[in-house]
């Protein structure tokens, strides 16, 4: 590493320390344990959670697991991209030193995706179109409530289609993902 690459390093490293900082003081100060708003996402993380655990088809956890383990990485991922660039904010936070919406991306999509997921494999229905429905409800409907709330902010031209998309990615990545690996399961390679 070159100086010149070690000073930028630090600097950035630095700025990064102050940023989380800064981050855990706007935490005490406006989305700690006395706001309505904190506990209203922890409802978001824990209600979820509870209710996979009693839902879920035993006989398929593993296979929903992995489809619900698919969807949270994506979505985390694009989540951290869009607040990294500016794209998405969430004012409120559970862990403030986390880099999304722990509770959107660990809990309550990836949960509803599984329970949607789960359903469908059921009933034999058409795990991409419910998928595109529960995208819908999430982009159209959940994620504008929130906004009213002031749970998440869109800035720098994202709006509510674009999130569309991106559920839309995510959803055609964890289902393209998820049948490759049945397919390798059902297809093992020769010894």
């Amino acid at each position: 590493m070159t100086k010149e690459q070690g000073e930028r390093l630090e600097e950035i490293l630095n700025l990064q320390e102050k940023i989380v900082s800064l981050w855990l003081d706007y935490w005490k100060d406006y989305s700690h344990f006395g706001t309505g708003q904190f506990w209203v996402i922890i409802l978001i993380l824990i209600v979820p959670l509870v209710t996979i655990y009693f839902k879920i088809d035993r006989t398929k956890v593993f296979l929903i697991g992995f489809y619900g383990f698919n969807i949270h990485t994506w979505f985390t991922y694009s989540d951290a991209i869009a607040m990294r660039t500016g794209y998405v904010y969430y004012p409120f936070q559970a862990i403030p030193i986390m880099p999304v919406n722990f509770a959107l991306d660990a809990s309550l999509v990836p949960v509803t995706f599984m329970l949607v997921y789960q359903w469908c494999i059921n009933n034999n229905k058409n795990v991409f179109l419910y998928g595109i429905l529960t995208s819908a409800f999430f982009s159209f409907l959940f994620k504008p409530v929130m906004a009213a709330w002031k749970l998440i902010q869109l800035d720098n031209g994202m709006n509510y289609f674009y999130l569309f998309l991106n559920y839309l990615a995510i959803l055609v990545m964890a289902i393209t993902i998820t049948k490759v690996f049945i397919y390798l399961k059902h297809h093992p390679r020769n010894k």
